[in-house]
């Protein structure tokens, strides 16, 4: 018989199939642990970021924040302080919006009218406009320095 001739391929040996598993295991494996990290990195940053809700914010949203802790930055309303046995009452705004704070913490010394704060705490119920606070923070010139706090002045011009 005359033909075309046969070409014989070499067959797979078992070892060869052996290491191809292998490495689709290794890829396998390589690629869990990179999504792994992925996923660490992104939840580790997207937490350690301190995000807060201006009082704009906070009052156009406060149907979905409900009772839920945040953070509520605005200017503490000149007269509004009233110290208390747990703390401090008071009103922060922006514009013409209001929030009356509840703060059942010690107010940094720093603290005072006509400056800008971040409460931490949440709205006593998603219908009114009373914040439960348990901590705040005075937010202050990046050019504070601590052995000199009589240099960082509030908008209205006084020095703390």
């Amino acid at each position: 018989m005359t033909g075309a001739p046969t070409i014989e391929r070499p067959r797979p040996t078992e070892g060869s199939s052996t290491r191809r598993r292998t490495k689709r295991r290794l890829w396998f494996v390589g690629a869990v642990l990179v999504g792994a990290l992925v996923f660490l990195l992104v939840e580790g940053l997207g937490s350690s970021l301190n995000y807060f809700n201006t009082v704009d914010q906070a009052l156009a949203q406060r149907s979905s924040l409900g009772t839920s802790t945040f953070r509520l930055e605005g200017l503490v309303v000149p007269g509004s302080i009233e110290r208390t046995a747990q703390g401090a009452d008071f009103a922060v705004s922006e514009g013409s919006n209001r929030v009356v704070v509840h703060d059942v913490g010690s107010p940094p010394e720093l603290f005072q009218q006509d400056i800008p704060v971040v409460v931490v705490g949440h709205f006593a119920s998603p219908s009114t406009p009373l914040f439960l606070a348990n901590q705040v923070m005075v937010k202050h010139s990046a050019n504070y320095i601590a052995s000199h706090p009589g240099r960082v002045r509030a908008p209205n011009g006084s020095v703390r």
